[in-house]
């Protein structure tokens, strides 16, 4: 179950104490270390609704206490006593789109067949920087590698996707030949 609301409210709670106590980089580095470990067994443990509060608190400070701040790890703290556990993950994604806002960042993930080279991402993100959508804004860019997509790129900034693949187009080239946009329908 989905849990933004509760996630949106905590995401606030601390970035507004974080932006109040001039810690919003350390918190931010915080989270990203928290989002970053991939261990499933610690998800299901810190996520878990039959581990008790007080037993992820000290799973969570026995892994990472030396890592983040103070104020990171009583915020978890908090989550975890509330019983809030199971939002973990999209409590930390929320605030790092709260920050990404803050500071005028916009996440660019774009798609290509095979990996680029740094002068070809430099280029690309020196033409998306033209769009009036992005003018101002600090490009923060996400590459993944995709062969399926034969060739081309495909860019996608919030909700909206460009898709300049060579599948996508070959897609439509299919979808024309079954419709057969030259033969009037009956």
């Amino acid at each position: 179950m989905r849990q933004t609301k509760v996630a949106q409210r905590y995401a606030k709670a601390i970035f507004d104490l974080a932006v109040e106590t001039s810690k919003l980089e350390e918190v931010k580095n915080d989270f990203e270390l928290i989002q970053s470990i991939q261990n499933r067994d610690l998800q299901l443990v810190l996520m878990s609704p039959v581990v008790k509060g007080e037993k992820k608190t000290a799973i969570f400070e026995s892994v990472f206490s030396k890592h983040i701040q103070p104020i990171t790890n009583s915020f978890f703290k908090l989550i975890f006593s509330k019983g809030r556990s199971v939002a973990i993950n999209e409590i930390v994604q929320a605030f790092i789109e709260k920050y990404r806002a803050y500071k005028g960042i916009k996440l660019v993930e774009f798609t290509t067949a095979v990996e680029i080279s740094e002068s070809i991402k430099e280029s690309v993100s020196s033409v998306l920087k033209e769009n009036k959508l992005l003018k101002g804004k600090t490009l923060q860019l996400k590459e993944k590698v995709d062969p399926s997509i034969i060739g081309g790129l495909i860019v996608q900034i919030d909700d909206k996707l460009f898709d300049a693949s060579i599948r996508h187009d070959l897609q439509v080239i299919k979808k024309q030949f079954i419709e057969n946009m030259y033969i009037s329908k009956i």
